[in-house]
C-alpha cells in the first residue's frame, strides 16, 4: 500500500512504516530475531509454520539456512501473491508454501509442526486474543514442539504506555511485563525454556540501517523528506517511544510444548 492510497491519519502504525519503506517491523530489530533462531537449534527437515509472513522474506531465509521446511500464513492478498512468487522464482517451491490464513484460525491448518515463530502479532491483541492464539498454537505444535515468540514489553507503567501506544499507532498494543508474559505463556501450556530483553529498537537510527541497509535507509529518509504528512506521523510515533524508552522494550522467548 503506497501512501497515495493510505491514510496517514488513521492508519495502523505497521502500515505507516511499511508506506514509508521499513520492512523490518519488530521491536528489537534483526538482531533479536537472529538470537530467537540461534536458540532454535534447527534440525534439516524440521517443519516451522511462521505467522503473517508477509513478502515471504523470513520464510525463504528459513529454508536456505537451516534446510527446514516452512509454512507462512499471510492475510493480506497483494502480500501473498508477492511472497508466493518469490518462493517460485527463489526455487523452493519444494520446501516453502505461503497460504492464506488467520493467525485466530489456526485449527483450519490440518498439519501440525516442530516449530512455529510469531513476531510483533501478540502484543496487538487484548488479553483474551493472546491467549485464544498461544491455544491454537500449542494445538498445532507437535509434542515437543518451539515456539519462538518475539514481542514488545511494557517494564512499568503499564496503563500510561498503553494509552500512548494505542494513540499514536491507533492499534490495541499491549505490551506485557516479562512476569505476565511468562505467566500468560505458561497458563497456555508453554514452558518458557529461555527468553532474552532489551530496549525499543524499531526507530533507533543505528538499529535501521542494520535490519534495512544503506539503499533502503536512504529511501526511507527521502520519503520522510519529502512527504509531509508521513514524516509528521512517524515522528509522533518515535516521539512516544522516546517518552517511554525507560519502559518499552522488546522481548523474545523460546517456550516448548511439554
Amino acid at each position: 500500500m503506497t501512501t497515495a492510497t493510505l491514510n496517514l491519519q488513521t492508519a495502523p502504525g505497521y502500515k505507516v512504516l511499511a508506506a514509508a519503506g521499513k520492512t523490518v517491523l519488530r521491536p528489537g530489530g534483526k538482531q533479536a530475531t537472529q538470537q530467537l533462531l540461534q536458540w532454535a537449534d534447527f534440525k534439516p527437515g524440521a517443519t516451522v509454520l511462521e505467522l503473517a509472513s508477509g513478502l515471504g522474506t523470513s520464510a525463504i531465509a528459513l529454508a536456505k539456512r537451516y534446510r527446514v521446511r516452512v509454512i507462512g500464513i499471510e492475510n493480506n492478498p497483494r502480500h501473498l501473491a508477492l511472497a508466493q512468487a518469490k518462493v517460485k522464482a527463489a526455487g523452493l517451491s519444494d520446501r516453502v508454501q505461503i497460504r492464506s490464513g488467520n493467525v485466530f484460525a489456526l485449527d483450519e491448518i490440518a498439519e501440525t509442526f516442530d516449530y512455529i515463530i510469531a513476531e510483533a502479532i501478540l502484543t496487538m491483541q487484548s488479553d483474551v486474543g493472546k491467549a485464544n492464539i498461544l491455544r491454537s498454537v500449542f494445538d498445532r505444535l507437535n509434542p515437543g514442539g518451539v515456539f519462538l515468540s518475539h514481542e514488545a514489553i511494557a517494564r512499568h507503567h503499564q496503563a500510561a504506555l498503553h494509552h500512548d501506544l494505542a494513540e499514536v499507532l491507533r492499534v490495541n498494543a499491549t505490551p506485557l511485563s516479562v512476569e505476565d508474559w511468562i505467566a500468560t505463556f505458561e497458563s497456555t501450556g508453554f514452558q518458557v525454556q529461555q527468553h532474552q530483553t532489551g530496549a525499543m529498537q524499531l526507530l533507533n537510527p543505528a538499529q535501521v540501517i542494520q535490519d534495512e541497509g544503506i539503499f533502503n535507509t536512504l529511501q526511507i529518509v527521502r520519503n520522510l523528506l519529502t512527504q509531509p504528512q508521513l514524516r509528521n506521523r512517524i515522528f509522533s510515533i518515535k516521539q512516544v517511544f522516546q517518552q517511554h524508552q525507560q519502559d518499552l522494550g522488546y522481548i523474545i522467548l523460546s517456550a516448548t510444548k511439554g
